[in-house]
Formats: C-alpha cells, structure tokens, sequence
C-alpha cells in the first residue's frame, strides 16, 4: 500500500506537469523574432566579411569544379549549404530592423547578397550541366554578370552609408 507522503509527492508532481502545460497552452507562441542591432555600421562589417568568406569559398569550389578537382554533386552540395547561409544572413537583414539613415544602404546590402544567392544558384545550373556535358558558354556569362552585379550592388551599399 502507498505512503501518504508518495501519494501527495504523486500529487504535486501531476499538478505541476497540469500547470506547465496550461501555461504553455495560454503563453502565445507566435513571437515574431527581431534582431536588435545598435551598431549598425559594425553589423554591415560582419555582414560584409561573412559575405566575402563565403563568395571566395564558392568561387574556389566553381573554379576546383571547372578543374576537375571537386565532382558536380559535391560541388552541388556545397551550394545548398551555402545558399541555406546566405538566406540565413538575408533574413537577419529583414529582422534587424535599422534607422532611417542605414535603411537605403541595408537594403542595398541585401539585394547584393540575393544576386549573390542567385550567382550561386546559376553556378548550381553549370554543375547539372557539366555532370551531363559540357557547360555552355552563355551560362558562364550569366555567372560572371551575377558576380558583378554582387560586386556592383556591394559599391552601393557602401556609397550609401550615412
């Protein structure tokens, strides 16, 4: 037969699994998540060198892929991860949030890192290609255009900085 005490410990314990389960019921769980930035000209810095290391890794591996020296789906594989971070650093850029006078050159930012997405994404292309043949050559001009459009939107950003 139960202890008196066994059975109110018993009791305790499901009354507080009750109460936190109600809680988490009633505490509304859409919080909208914002990145709260107060130095925004050292958060564009970061940004810009997270941007830089990963645009010189994706430009070896194209290069190490048009030698011979990574295969297509490694190569594609290395696009997806990258692609995934440079999304990450695009929503970051949604939820920072920044004044007035950063917004233009944020905004500028943000649209050199999705050409840069989309450089990424043509690079993908010319791997499929290059499993099946050979890579054409507009596609390779679509790829160093994109690239300079990243280079082109980067100059911006910076000339619009406060």
């Amino acid at each position: 037969m139960a202890s008196k005490k066994g059975i109110i410990i018993t009791i305790i314990i499901l009354a507080s699994i009750t109460a936190a389960s109600f809680l988490l019921w009633i505490v509304p769980q859409e919080n909208p998540a914002t990145l709260v930035v107060s130095d925004y000209e050292n958060y564009l810095e970061g940004v810009k060198k997270i941007h830089q290391v990963l645009q010189e890794s994706i430009e070896t591996e194209f290069q190490n892929l048009l030698d011979g020296n990574t295969s297509p789906d490694e190569y594609i594989s290395i696009t997806e991860v990258t692609t995934s971070q440079v999304t990450a650093q695009i929503s970051e850029f949604v939820t920072s949030k920044p004044t007035e006078e950063w917004q233009n050159s944020y905004i500028t930012y943000m649209e050199a890192m999705k050409k840069f997405n989309e450089y990424i994404i043509e690079t993908k292309v010319a791997a499929n290609m290059l499993k099946v043949g050979q890579i054409d050559a507009e596609t390779l001009q679509n790829i160093e255009s994109l690239r300079l459009e990243t280079q082109e939107l980067i100059k911006k950003s910076d000339e619009l900085r406060p």
